[in-house]
């Protein structure tokens, strides 16, 4: 089966290409979909859905999307809807960690959650599934894997970053991960 993944970063498609073995995974380069697609929603279910419905509405394409946020408990849910462009539109990786751990300097509770939801669009149908992965933000940035906030995460349960993993690792227990498996457990029903 063959299904567009409507991303342009490059991280994402790898890992999520690893957890999909059974399935070509075709990237917005590949079919010449160079625009950014806005994400103007305010929630992921919907920035997912916008970005799912663009290539196929422009491409007839099979096609999924998806979208991250992190959810700090002591910023009442933020940057959720906003995790990437936290620190401001021309923000980086690095900012926005900046600015995460500035927020929450002197603050006890470091609770957070890393949720990523993903809009299927599959022969005219459209298909949602949620992945959740609990853990806290550390108190400043360990590992250079991964992408985004790995350096500042750390999974419920476990004694190092996301940062720290290996993508396979990482893969397992991810938000991201755990999406895509419900994702993998329904195309395997088709």
């Amino acid at each position: 089966m063959k299904i567009v993944f409507a991303t342009h970063n490059i991280n994402k498609a790898k890992e999520v290409a690893a957890l999909l073995p059974n399935i070509e995974l075709v990237t917005l380069e590949e079919i010449a979909c160079f625009e950014e697609i806005a994400e103007t929603a305010t929630t992921l279910e919907g920035n997912a859905a916008i970005k799912a419905n663009y290539v196929t509405e422009k491409y007839k394409l099979n096609c999924f999307a998806d979208d991250t946020g992190l959810e700090v408990d002591a910023l009442n849910g933020s940057p959720g809807v906003y995790s990437a462009r936290y620190a401001g539109e021309d923000g980086d990786a690095e900012k926005n960690m900046d600015k995460l751990l500035n927020a929450l300097r002197g603050q006890e509770n470091r609770s957070a959650r890393f949720r990523t939801v993903i809009a299927l669009n599959l022969d005219g149908k459209q298909f949602q599934f949620e992945g959740v992965c609990e853990g806290e933000i550390l108190k400043e940035k360990s590992g250079s894997k991964g992408f985004g906030y790995d350096p500042i995460f750390k999974p419920k349960g476990y004694t190092t970053s996301f940062a720290e993993m290996s993508m396979h690792e990482k893969g397992k227990i991810s938000h991201r991960g755990l999406a895509v498996a419900k994702l993998i457990a329904f195309l395997n029903t088709l």
